[in-house]
């Protein structure tokens, strides 16, 4: 199968802003994802303000679709806390509420949508379960998940892995959790949760291998452990948490950043530059990398001149994310991070600000 047009691979956040980006200027795009159903992918259920700022530069209300108003962050170090503002308002809101809604904007501004599971890529063919796709331009937007041909270099012997636990409304665990998102680190990970649409809270882990190795490789011994030490963590879970769904993914490449790409190939999301999940900016910069990879494109500018450009851009944010996550899996930085939280909030908030990404340029400005 053959199109004249960009081909891109993957319907999440990055994906659709850049089909939504595309569509806004009458260009025409077609939209290859593995699931036709809008899934509920692991963790992203956390949107910054900067976040907030692209998907209404995309027309995204996401006020409309629910989106849980979070104006603090609490930090928890086993039995230690401490309560900081966020320089602005913040959401929680589900990947599978968010994608719905930009996957509908991005086919009604244009894009059609093909389901197919991509098994390779190479020389601008995409191999396919289904069938070959070939297009002059692609933009790969598969999020966590590599491309046979395109795949991410992993080089840490103690990968980092992401565990999904989300639980159903519950009137005392949102009294506990209101208007906040919560982090509560512990050597070797942290697990942050936020308050989605409906009440739901989403609980995410993000933990070494290591770390998880020490319980047997189960991820619902590791939150046991981790409820037993630390109480706030015992009451957010609540009763009967262990009947719930856990989901996972292994192997995340904190801290990587693409610099460059093949002719052809613009590459979004976390196939651009994964920033660690502590900083709650993982949808900003795969909306952000969508919107610039189509306006680069519009433009007449290369894959791999735009890949530069973004990687540049998204050098700041990602470095000190990945300073802090790695500051904060270590007994020693959790204390410090309550202690400076209690004696300069107004620092914290500064990383919590140096961790977004630039502003992008409104689509008039293409």
């Amino acid at each position: 199968m053959r199109f004249p047009h960009p081909l891109i691979l993957g319907a999440g956040p990055a994906g659709c802003a850049a089909a939504i980006t595309l569509g806004a200027y009458g260009q025409d795009c077609t939209l290859l994802d593995r699931s036709e159903p809008v899934g509920d992918p692991l963790c992203g259920g956390f949107l910054s303000w900067r976040t907030a700022e692209q998907l209404d530069m995309l027309g995204v209300d996401i006020r409309k679709l629910g989106a849980h108003p979070v104006e603090k962050l609490w930090l928890f170090d086993g039995g230690r806390s401490s309560e900081v503002a966020l320089p602005h308002q913040a959401f929680g809101l589900s990947r599978h509420a968010l994608d719905t809604e930009m996957r509908r904007m991005a086919v009604a501004t244009g894009a059609q949508f093909v389901v197919d599971t991509v098994r390779g890529l190479e020389n601008g063919t995409v191999t396919g379960a289904q069938a070959e796709y070939e297009a002059p331009t692609l933009f790969l937007a598969t999020g966590k998940h590599d491309v046979r041909g395109e795949s991410r270099p992993r080089h840490s012997p103690d990968t980092t892995i992401g565990i999904r636990l989300r639980l159903p409304a519950s009137p005392a665990r949102n009294r506990l959790l209101d208007g906040a998102i919560e982090l509560h680190l512990f050597p070797g990970g942290y697990v942050g949760i936020v308050v989605q649409e409906g009440g739901s809270a989403n609980i995410c882990l993000a933990v070494r291998k290591s770390a998880l190795t020490e319980v047997g490789g189960s991820p619902k011994a590791l939150f046991e452990r981790l409820a037993d030490g630390n109480s706030a963590l015992a009451e957010r879970l609540g009763d009967g948490w262990q009947g719930a769904q856990l989901d996972t993914i292994g192997a995340v490449p904190y801290g990587w950043i693409c610099r460059d790409t093949s002719p052809g190939v613009y590459r979004l999301g976390d196939q651009a530059a994964v920033i660690p999940s502590l900083a709650g900016e993982g949808n900003s910069i795969a909306i952000a990398s969508g919107m610039a990879a189509a306006s680069a494109y519009i433009a007449g500018r290369s894959a791999p001149e735009y890949q530069r450009d973004f990687a540049a851009r998204a050098r700041r944010p990602v470095r000190l994310a990945s300073a802090l996550w790695h500051a904060a899996e270590t007994r020693i930085g959790a204390r410090a991070a309550i202690a400076l939280s209690h004696l300069s909030p107004g620092i914290i908030a500064s990383f919590a600000q140096g961790a977004r990404i630039p502003p992008a340029r409104s689509l008039a400005q293409v």
